[in-house]
């Protein structure tokens, strides 16, 4: 590829299942590769399902909620759809016109990469499909319930001309289950514009965990192991929304832990950054995690990092040296981990320093350049 090639402008849509004003990790990683591309001098939107909410803030490229339908089994939803499904074809042609993307870039699959494979048939436009983990780690089980998903997808794969993945666990089993031939891995960044905060700095006896307050997340084994630990003076949050909020609080007062367990609720990013920076160690306890940015954010904040061995953390995580990883299954092997780094400065604060020495490796701009050299290169494949 020539510099000239890898200095052309591209027309990227990033077709994002889900973006803000929702939270999560696709949300932020859409968000942060779109600014990052445009602040690179390509021109980019971000299309979007609707989900009947809308976000008010101001962002650097255009955001397109569109309708994304599918057809449903019952006699009701048929009637519906048949209705619906053209008129939203109708609009996503209209959104592709309006814009003529050289790339279509699905992040996270769901009915948004169905609409998005169509327009790639209609057009011709080169599709690249990057999977966020939600075949794994899905809390609503969409994939096992849908088999048209699970074709589509599948058909997708097939149509794309490349497709990425945030970790080697997240391409395993698209090979496994869904025909993948070839994918590569970009991983997930962390925005290094809020600062780094020093490891050495005196810490909380404060241990953090964050993110959507689902069942995949974990957070009901780290309550039961924080309470086996029964660890002294030191304090768990729980920063986040979401549907287990109610039963998590209740977990937390059946076992005695309401003076030193707290659901903190929703923060901002400058906000979470901050309270990381106070905190001894940030835990990661998902029952399946793709790649976890949580964990980034540790590293960042200058927290010791435990992290769960259910997923793609082995692709950049150094067990021993910049986290601990442990299955969060195990309640003894968690709670132990606890103890070991909450009651061991020298082992915390060595991993909290190993950990901030290597954040500088995951910047947005790092993921936004691995896109723009894979994009680049399936424009040029697909010629004029």
């Amino acid at each position: 590829m020539s510099s000239d090639e890898r200095r052309s402008p591209l027309r990227v849509a990033l077709i994002s299942s889900s973006f803000a004003p929702h939270v999560g990790g696709v949300e932020t990683h859409v968000a942060q590769v779109a600014t990052a591309l445009h602040d690179r001098g390509h021109a980019v939107e971000v299309w979007t399902v609707d989900r009947g909410m809308w976000s008010a803030r101001a962002f650097p490229v255009p955001v397109r909620y569109l309708p994304t339908p599918l057809p449903a089994r019952s006699l009701d939803g048929l009637f519906r759809t048949v209705w619906s499904v053209p008129r939203a074809w109708r609009e996503w042609r209209r959104t592709y016109a309006r814009f003529r993307p050289d790339v279509l870039s699905v992040q996270c699959f769901g009915p948004n990469g169905v609409y998005a494979a169509a327009l790639q048939r209609a057009f011709t436009t080169p599709l690249v499909v990057s999977s966020h983990g939600e075949t794994l780690g899905d809390d609503n089980g969409v994939y096992a319930r849908s088999a048209l998903l699970r074709r589509s997808l599948r058909a997708a794969l097939a149509q794309s001309s490349a497709v990425t993945a945030p970790s080697t666990y997240v391409l395993d089993d698209l090979r496994a289950r869904f025909g993948l031939a070839d994918g590569v891995v970009v991983p997930n960044g962390v925005d290094l514009s809020l600062g780094t905060a020093d490891p050495d700095a005196p810490r909380q006896g404060l241990v953090l965990a964050i993110g959507r307050l689902g069942r995949m997340k974990g957070f009901d084994l780290l309550i039961d192991a924080f309470a086996l630990a029964a660890l002294e003076g030191v304090r768990l949050e729980i920063i986040g929304d979401g549907p287990e909020r109610v039963s998590l609080q209740q977990q937390i007062v059946s076992l005695g832990l309401v003076e030193s367990v707290t659901l903190v609720g929703e923060k901002d990013a400058t906000a979470v950054a901050q309270r990381i920076g106070d905190a001894a160690a940030v835990v990661v306890p998902s029952r399946s995690e793709s790649f976890g940015i949580v964990a980034l954010e540790a590293w960042r904040g200058g927290a010791a990092l435990i992290m769960t061995s259910r997923g793609g953390a082995t692709d950049f995580i150094r067990d021993g040296e910049d986290a601990l990883l442990v299955d969060p299954e195990d309640t003894a092997a968690l709670a132990a981990t606890l103890t070991s780094v909450m009651a061991d400065e020298p082992l915390r604060s060595r991993i909290a320093a190993a950990g901030a020495q290597r954040v500088g490796e995951y910047g947005w701009s790092r993921v936004a350049l691995d896109y723009e050299e894979l994009f680049t290169r399936v424009r040029s494949d697909a010629g004029p």
